[in-house]
């Protein structure tokens, strides 16, 4: 061998090293360097593809601020759907308390226990969940609660536990507050000639599915087992969900700059208190549901008694009288509500509901036909009233809707319970007259609160600003109108803009 020094022979490593060094680089960058940096972009670049994935909406969905979607009768037939078939939940199990009883083996006082709890979730979902409307986008914000609760939903069709069944119908109650945050919705989308026709779309959707719920679950558990209207249930949330997404907009937060969660339920009680309006509907709902729940929860204690002695069958279709009431809500909002002053509407809606129970307490314990025009009148009044209702408070405060709804709710619920409470220990000491004069004083106190504050009253009593039934945002025929915006747009310059605005956010 010669005494040439030897060469080793480049290794792969090498090969790679040395292309690697003849590449361009750029200023400043090692090649390891180029190879995190390229690491990351496509991480990057993956990451903003799953997310694009999953954020993806459907056409119809889609929200373009230069072009925002017509609230059309479609879309407001499709919450008044969704509201129906929402609001079911927490009604399922009354007609059934005793089956479940029998199957879970325990007693009937227990499983009552039941529809308290679902009903005490709804209570709790009321005043911390429907305040969030305000700060969340309201189209993911609607569809995660019903996938949730429809998700839950699934242990209720298959737990053989019976705290476990409670545990889940609290917490289902909670998170089923759907309808009470399309109703706030509603009165943003809507056009303020429209709002009230629009409302009692939504309104009867929520009545309906009151009805819908108590005599499918009786039926269904009359000829099949009982947990066939839970799975019947958990179908038609899964339907809701889809057809909301498909077809509910995304419209933008009210709030995109979030508000203070804690101080947010303050502001709650704080609106209640300043607002008059507010405070006048809310007293109102308070009065019509407390009337309402005390004679539904009397009536079946009337009729199983002599000289009616009706069976639960019969007395159950006492339900439908309020259907064509309900079905012709809208109808009536739009001819009456949409046009003239809504304390006009809730003044006739109590008043008619005044002579039904003046009619039905007195001749009710010998003559059926008393409860049937109490409960025709009393299916006027509430629906008539609180369409009305509605549609007035949601003028008051246009960013915080879904707290002012919060705050009318949780008075309509307390009246709700007094209701009930009374009615039934009435009942106990002096039968239908007595329960039936505690309802006709409810409703005298009721009108009291509607007249001593007039429509255009900015204070807590009187009646500045005239007497005129005729709405102010509505065409006149000269076809001058002062449009709902122009207002609100005022409202943000004026005294009230530092004070309550100031609280609310």
């Amino acid at each position: 061998m010669s005494n040439e020094e030897k060469v080793p022979c480049p290794t792969d490593d090498d090969t790679k090293a040395e292309n690697n060094s003849q590449l361009p680089q750029p200023a400043g960058l090692s090649p390891e360097t180029s190879d995190t940096e390229d690491v990351g972009q496509a991480r990057q670049k993956k990451d903003g593809t799953i997310k694009r994935i999953w954020n993806w909406k459907p056409k119809p969905a889609r929200y373009d601020p230069d072009k925002p979607p017509r609230f059309s009768l479609g879309l407001n037939t499709l919450f008044g759907f969704a509201s129906c078939f929402t609001v079911s939940n927490l009604y399922y199990n009354q007609a059934i308390l005793n089956r479940i009883a029998d199957t879970f083996g325990v007693s009937f006082e227990k499983a009552s226990s039941v529809a308290t709890l679902m009903q005490a979730g709804y209570a709790a979902g009321l005043l911390l969940i429907c305040p969030l409307g305000d700060i969340f986008p309201r189209r993911p914000f609607i569809i995660y609660l019903i996938g949730f609760t429809a998700t839950l939903w699934i242990g209720l069709c298959l737990t053989h536990n019976f705290e476990v069944f409670s545990a889940i119908s609290f917490i289902c109650g909670a998170t089923t507050v759907t309808p009470q945050l399309m109703l706030p919705l509603v009165g943003d989308l809507a056009p303020a000639h429209r709002r009230a026709s629009s409302l009692a779309i939504v309104v009867s959707g929520l009545s309906l599915g009151i009805l819908v719920a108590r005599i499918l679950s009786g039926v269904m558990a009359n000829y099949t087992d009982w947990r066939n209207i839970y799975w019947f249930g958990l179908g038609v949330q899964y339907l809701v969900l889809v057809l909301l997404w498909v077809w509910m907009p995304d419209y933008p937060s009210k709030n995109p700059d979030g508000l203070n969660y804690f101080r947010m339920l303050w502001t709650i009680v704080y609106l209640l208190f300043t607002e008059p309006l507010l405070f006048q509907a809310s007293l109102m709902a308070f009065f019509i549901s407390a009337v309402f729940t005390s004679y539904w929860t009397t009536l079946s204690f009337l009729l199983s008694s002599p000289p009616y002695d009706y069976s639960s069958v019969a007395i159950g279709l006492f339900g439908l009288i309020g259907v064509v009431i309900i079905c012709s809500a809208p109808i009536y909002s739009r001819l009456v509500i949409d046009r003239f002053i809504p304390l006009f509407s809730a003044v006739v809606g109590m008043g008619v509901e005044l002579v039904g129970l003046l009619v039905g307490t007195f001749i009710g314990e010998w003559n059926v036909a008393g409860p049937i025009i109490m409960a025709i009148t009393i299916d006027i009044g509430a629906q008539f009233t609180q369409i009305a209702n509605r549609a007035n408070i949601y003028s008051i405060q246009p960013l915080a809707r879904n707290r002012v709804n919060t705050a009318y709710m949780v008075a309509a619920f307390s009246g709700q319970l007094t209701g009930t409470a009374v009615g039934n220990r009435l009942y106990a000491q002096g039968g239908w007259v007595y329960s039936g004069s505690c309802s006709i004083a409810f409703i005298g106190f009721a009108l009291i609160v509607c007249i001593a504050r007039g429509p255009r009253e900015t204070g807590w009593l009187g009646w500045r600003g005239g007497w005129s039934i005729r709405r102010d945002d509505v065409p006149d025929r000269k076809g001058e109108t002062v449009t709902e915006e122009a207002r609100e747009e005022g409202a943000e310059v004026g005294d009230n803009q530092g004070s309550i605005r100031g609280a609310c956010r």
